[in-house]
């Protein structure tokens, strides 16, 4: 079962351990900028450049797919409950 922190998070389910809907922004904005990059790098004959910014569009991906997983336990704890972006 995924749950919507780490067991050993500070954080608890009244106050997040981490500020998902945040760091979904920003996860979001960093996978766009970094292909944007990529492709601008790629272009400019660039390729070392291109590389490092495809492999952090990567990672962004992968750091979305944790987000939505615990943004999924979150629901799942708290049916019903909206949170700000900070929460």
């Amino acid at each position: 079962m995924t749950r919507s922190q780490p067991r050993r998070a500070r954080g608890t389910v009244g106050h997040a351990y981490s500020a998902l809907n945040l760091r979904l922004v920003l996860a979001s904005f960093g996978l766009v900028t970094m292909i944007a990059f990529a492709v601008l790098a790629f272009r400019a004959d660039l390729a070392w450049l291109g590389v490092v910014c495809a492999v952090f569009a990567v990672v962004a991906v992968v750091d979305l797919i944790v987000i939505q997983r615990r943004r999924a336990a979150r629901r799942a704890e708290e049916p019903g409950a909206r949170h700000s972006l900070f929460e």
